[in-house]
């Protein structure tokens, strides 16, 4: 649960620099490639092909290029079309698509992930819930990809490292060798070479982005869904919401609904709370 912990309040501040300083500024295929770039940089020297287990080395690039590669895609161009409070409120699905894909692969309907996910997404829909108009509707959707794509990934990855014995670490950049290679063909295909960044805080965004929210906030992310059953997982997603309001409120002075985000905080609290108390009684029975 650390690992999660810390990673939530590093990737608070991702939003907020995404949204104020590169989208609609920076190509957003261009953020895309050079986070994913850095973050391969990170895990380059430590590389290692797992010995007798090569067919490891495709799934987690194959977990890279979805969580990562295609997420981000959409992810980037949805602060086209939103504001960042939008798009954080917009996340609030993510657990259930967890708890969703894991029943689906796990050939059995297990009522107390979903409970959990959904005490969460009402939580999360407190905090920031307007009425939304159709003219969100496409951004809504570019963030249901992105949510789609981040709850494939950690799932996949949960599933496919819960057991093993290698250390994550040397094996963790074949997944950003991965989303390296989509982001590439995508930026190739789609991105525009006449919107690159212009200031040095521009590069310093991409820098910090690349190397820390990605780099290492990633490998802690999926290391820690390792660690923690799939209720938990789905909880401390939609902590992110909170965590991104309140950064952007106190750094960048956007208004916000205290007590909803009091409220909407105090919920998710609670689904961790119940995720652990139904854990319990499941373990006594």
């Amino acid at each position: 649960m650390l690992y999660l912990i810390v990673v939530t309040l590093v990737w608070a501040f991702s939003f907020s620099l995404i949204g104020v300083y590169l989208a609609g500024q920076v190509d957003a295929w261009f953020s895309v490639l050079t986070r994913i770039a850095l973050a391969a940089c990170v895990f380059l020297p430590l590389l290692r092909i797992p010995p007798n287990n090569k067919a490891l080395v495709v799934k987690l690039m194959c977990i890279g290029a979805i969580q990562l590669g295609v997420m981000y895609g959409f992810y980037y161009h949805s602060f086209l079309y939103l504001s960042v409070p939008e798009v954080l409120l917009f996340t609030v699905m993510t657990p259930l698509y967890i708890t969703l894909l894991n029943d689906f692969l796990s050939r059995h309907f297990n009522g107390r992930f979903l409970l959990v996910a959904l005490v969460a997404v009402i939580g999360a829909i407190a905090i920031r819930y307007e009425g939304i108009d159709g003219q969100f509707i496409f951004g809504m959707l570019l963030v249901q990809g992105a949510n789609l794509c981040f709850a494939t990934g950690q799932v996949a990855y949960k599933r496919v490292m819960q057991d093993s014995k290698l250390a994550q670490h040397s094996v963790f950049g074949w997944f950003f060798i991965g989303a390296l290679i989509v982001s590439l063909i995508c930026y190739i295909l789609f991105g525009n070479s006449t919107r690159l960044p212009t200031s040095i805080t521009q590069w310093g965004i991409l820098v910090y982005l690349g190397v820390i929210a990605s780099g290492l906030g990633y490998f802690a992310w999926n290391k820690g869904a390792t660690q923690v059953d799939v209720g938990a997982l789905a909880v401390m997603n939609n902590m992110l919401i909170p965590a991104g309001i309140i950064v952007n409120i106190l750094i960048w002075n956007r208004d916000a609904d205290i007590l909803r985000l009091s409220i909407g905080g105090a919920i998710i609290m609670v689904a961790l709370w119940l995720n652990h108390r139904l854990q319990d009684v499941s373990h006594s029975d």
